[in-house]
């Protein structure tokens, strides 16, 4: 069971790369379903992942790309104290919850990059001792790195699913997609 990114109307290059971005998105949605809060926030091996805190991570990270882009400043920025608090749900938190939290990211990052004249129009980078001094980068760059960021921590929560209950991304997709159990 595969899933499948849809083709984009010939010339629609911002189409393509948000489907490419959804698909991935998807993923880590997936890895959530069927779980109560307190598998979704359990951590199955020595890694301190969990598939609520990579939920809150992603969710959080695309928020402040999506701010860097416009050139604002994020409602989520991390000090070097609560970074931690990235990967975790604290407080009231909830994956359902964070799950609506993204979903309205997603729904912004959509407008805003439809919006932008091209995807060649670039943005400063922060200085950070990780990024190039006075460095800026593309939307193009923006929506490849969320494809890239997404994969990886959708890999991470392939893992962790699967060290949860034995699920793996393909049954989960199946479930996902109304077929019948494909396992």
């Amino acid at each position: 069971m595969v899933t499948h990114v849809p083709a984009e109307t010939s010339g629609d290059e911002r189409g393509a790369l948000l489907s490419f971005v959804e698909a991935q998105r998807g993923a880590i949605r997936r890895s959530l379903i069927g779980l109560t809060e307190e598998q979704a926030a359990s951590r199955p091996s020595a890694s301190e992942l969990s598939l609520s805190g990579l939920l809150k991570h992603v969710a959080e990270g695309e928020l402040n790309w999506l701010r860097m882009a416009q050139q604002r400043p994020s409602e989520t920025s991390r000090t070097e104290e609560t970074w931690a608090d990235s990967f975790r749900l604290v407080g009231e938190e909830t994956a359902e919850g964070m799950l609506g939290f993204w979903d309205g990211v997603v729904a912004e990052v959509e407008k805003f990059i439809r919006s932008v004249p091209s995807l060649d129009d670039t943005f400063p980078l922060p200085e950070a001792p990780w990024f190039p001094k006075e460095g800026r980068v593309s939307m193009r760059w923006l929506l490849l790195h969320l494809v890239e960021e997404h994969a990886r921590h959708a890999g991470h929560a392939d893992i962790i699913r699967e060290s949860l209950d034995g699920r793996t991304a393909f049954e989960l997709v199946a479930e996902a997609g109304g077929y019948a159990d494909q396992s």
